[in-house]
């Protein structure tokens, strides 16, 4: 991945994790001062892209698995036949069944604060082809149309894979914003997480690095960083 430093990058996770830990960084010749927040921050990849035209353009969309969960914590949802309904409440998982669906009646607005309360959802196979007939598009129009999650597949492991994903959609404006780690992570697995997730992007793109004008990483609550311009 020649397009980014390795030596701004590594610079960059330095001080987003010293941040986080609540040391003081100097960032532009300003010394900031650490704070240790009470929750795992993400990090986060910001990009603008250029020469892409959102109205003619066609608008990319996809998923890859990083090698490390970015967000331990994302919220996801199992919309499951009696097993996974069981399987879920056994793991903790948030979940519902044919009939909490049902129960929905398709309100746009119900099906609307459904896809807000959740990051994420996936569906037994035999519920899939359900979904649209009981929740009409809103999962899809949010972007959280489910994961499908065979009858012999883990649950578990379809859950931690959810997780685990980068998700890169081209929507109406030229700015894209993904979680790619977090703070809990060594350096070394933020660093390759980041390298996968932008070779990934570079590839859904139409002249791939050439798309691309500006990158930033930062911690949630931490500042930005530039690492490619």
């Amino acid at each position: 991945m020649a397009k980014v430093n390795n030596d701004i990058l590594s610079q960059a996770l330095d001080d987003i994790l010293k941040y986080s830990a609540g040391e003081d960084i100097t960032v532009d010749g300003e010394v900031k001062k650490g704070k240790k927040r009470g929750f795992q921050e993400t990090i986060e990849m910001q990009v603008t892209l250029k020469n892409y035209d959102p109205r003619k353009d066609k608008r990319f969309a996809g998923s890859f698995r990083l090698p490390e969960v970015p967000r331990p914590n994302m919220k996801v949802c199992v919309l499951g036949n009696d097993v996974h309904c069981e399987q879920a409440k056994d793991l903790g998982y948030p979940f519902m069944s044919v009939d909490d669906l049902k129960k929905l009646n398709k309100n746009k607005k119900l099906v609307k604060k459904l896809a807000g309360r959740y990051d994420a959802f996936v569906a037994s196979q035999a519920l899939i082809k359900q979904i649209p007939r009981l929740l009409g598009p809103g999962l899809n129009r949010a972007g959280k149309f489910p994961t499908v999650v065979g009858a012999n597949e883990s649950l578990e492991a379809k859950v931690t894979e959810v997780k685990a994903q980068v998700k890169f959609q081209m929507k109406k404006v030229m700015c894209l914003n993904v979680a790619v780690g977090h703070v809990g992570l060594s350096k070394e697995d933020n660093e390759t997480n980041i390298k996968i997730s932008l070779n990934f992007l570079a590839s859904l793109l139409k002249k791939n690095w050439q798309n691309i004008k500006c990158l930033y990483i930062k911690s949630t609550m931490g500042p930005s960083f530039c690492i490619y311009a």
